[in-house]
């Protein structure tokens, strides 16, 4: 399944070229994200947010909806070794987290694959990739779980990479969006 690319928007699914190779394997590495982070370290996932939002038009076109509608919204970080390296923002229409999509009010700190690798009804999108800038929601939310990580008043770092992908089960969509923050480089440059 492709996603919608109707609006202009960062998202792409070429890769920036300033990407180096461990940036451009894992940006499109396709599996569980955490599966290929459990082969770097000791992963631990913290909660940073869940609540219900209105999606702005760029979030909305991803996933096939109209401007403002009502989402559920979980915010997490991903630790290895103790190291804060993703950052994720996923969400789905607020109904369908009631109906389809409500494994993701119950998941608490477990992460979102074990609800979407052992289910032949999901299909997954390709990805889409891009730097974050400022307007983006995710670039608010990688802000506010690297201010709540840290106690030092630390700068956002420049030039995030990310990526994102809709699950699509029953015609309903979920969005994943990860941003891989500057200090998986370390761990991240081997390809898992």
């Amino acid at each position: 399944m492709k996603l919608s690319t109707t609006a202009k928007k960062p998202w792409t699914p070429r890769i920036h070229p300033s990407a180096t190779l461990a940036q451009q394997h894992w940006l499109n590495r396709p599996g569980a994200l955490t599966a290929g982070l459990r082969r770097l370290g000791h992963v631990e996932l913290r909660v940073v947010r869940e609540y219900a939002h209105r999606l702005d038009a760029q979030e909305a076109a991803l996933i096939s909806k109209p401007p403002g509608t009502l989402a559920w919204i979980r915010e997490v970080a991903m630790s290895i070794d103790g190291v804060c390296c993703v950052i994720a923002r996923s969400f789905t229409p607020l109904a369908a987290s009631h109906g389809v999509w409500q494994g993701i009010r119950r998941l608490r700190s477990r992460p979102l694959a074990d609800m979407l690798y052992n289910d032949a009804q999901i299909q997954r999108s390709e990805f889409l990739s891009c730097r974050l800038n400022r307007a983006m929601p995710l670039w608010r939310t990688v802000q506010h779980a690297l201010c709540t990580h840290n106690t030092d008043s630390l700068p956002m770092p420049a030039n995030l990479m990310a990526r994102c992908s809709v699950f699509w089960r029953c015609g309903e969509p979920l969005l994943v969006a990860e941003c891989f923050t500057p200090a998986f480089w370390t761990p991240g440059a081997t390809l898992s």
